[in-house]
């Protein structure tokens, strides 16, 4: 097994492509990947919030105070995030603030 020093070439320039192609996904170097962009999470015409990639997934940041509740929740994936603002508007959770008035003015 060789040890890598300061100075000394990476994997990726140690070994060819198609031996890199054949490790394992842990044990390939990716200096050169680009991050995985922030994502607008919408919910009919209502924007949620994104979904900002983070090591093990994405943090969700509302946008909205009707999706607070998610805040800062980190989902495995943007599809998951997604899935869950829906489920909060098919709950009933999320009410549009002119609806929430009307229902609570003074008769």
């Amino acid at each position: 097994m060789s040890h890598l020093h300061a100075g000394s070439p990476t994997l990726v320039e140690v070994l060819p492509p198609t031996e890199i192609a054949s490790l394992p996904p842990q044990a390939r170097s990716r200096p050169y990947s680009e991050p995985a962009p922030t994502r607008i999470i919408e919910v009919g015409e209502t924007t949620a919030g994104i979904a900002v990639p983070e090591h093990g997934g994405v943090r969700f940041f509302s946008s909205s105070r009707d999706f607070d509740a998610l805040d800062g929740t980190v989902f495995r994936s943007v599809e998951q995030a997604a899935r869950a603002a829906r489920e909060r508007v098919r709950r009933g959770a999320h009410r549009p603030r002119h609806e929430a008035a009307r229902r609570l003015q003074a008769v």
